[in-house]
């Protein structure tokens, strides 16, 4: 555990000393900054409910995450210190658990950056916190499960460029799973098989201030699902 959290901070402070980190920081509150300002103060809407804004930060994750990812495992593969750390007396499984910690933390500081639009709407009036709640605990829980599919993408290639690409496709791909298909005969029927494992469809329950038992484990079983492809990945690397 004290190597796990070792690794954790490594990265952490690589993340501090990374130019990309603060360009992702930077380009997610200027984006989602003018967004809310277009949808909550130039529109002014006649109800007050954060789930007006809501949709623009989660649609910011998908360009967002793939930066603050790539060079997790990529990084390493360029200069060639996955040697050091791959033969080092830490295993697989806890640099790719430490990595995927790291990453938590800058999620968690993107959701508390989140935070300032519903406090900035409650100064003119009265908003439902239990729906602001269940929505941070929402967006953080998608978050972490788009942090594990970064993370499984930096992977596989030792360029930051092509895992940031690689993992906003599939980023893209499980985002847009319930809008495949049509609205009748078998394309109706595959889109109804697929809206269950996207990443959005998940997201509802959250908005209406429930906490969804199907849904917290979809996000959960994802974001352990793509954390152990990660780890194969590196380990078939490690005894190539």
């Amino acid at each position: 555990m004290r190597r796990l959290f070792a690794v954790c901070q490594k990265e952490l402070q690589a993340y501090l000393w990374t130019p990309t980190t603060y360009f992702a920081l930077a380009v997610y509150m200027l984006l989602t900054g003018l967004l809310f300002y277009t949808n909550f103060v130039m529109y002014q809407p006649s109800i007050l409910d954060y789930r007006l804004v809501l949709g623009d930060t989660l649609s910011m994750l998908v360009f967002v995450v793939p930066l603050l990812t790539m060079r997790l495992v990529a990084e390493e593969f360029r200069q060639g210190t996955d040697e050091l750390l791959l033969t080092s007396p830490v295993s697989v499984t806890e640099i790719m658990i430490g990595k995927f910690l790291a990453a938590l933390g800058m999620l968690l500081i993107l959701v508390l950056c989140s935070l300032a639009y519903p406090v900035v709407m409650s100064f003119y009036g009265s908003l439902d916190w239990t729906l602001v709640f269940t929505s941070v605990i929402g967006l953080f829980m998608l978050g972490a499960a788009m942090m594990a599919i970064g993370l499984f993408a930096s992977t596989l290639s030792q360029h930051q460029m092509m895992s940031a690409v690689v993992s906003f496709i599939l980023l893209l791909v499980f985002w847009m799973l319930d809008s495949f298909g049509g609205q009748t005969g078998a394309s109706a029927a595959l889109q109804q098989w697929l809206e269950p494992f996207s990443l959005t469809a998940r997201f509802d329950s959250f908005t209406k201030g429930l906490l969804n038992g199907a849904d917290v484990m979809y996000y959960v079983t994802v974001a352990a699902l793509f954390l152990l492809f990660s780890i194969q990945v590196v380990e078939r690397k490690r005894w190539r």
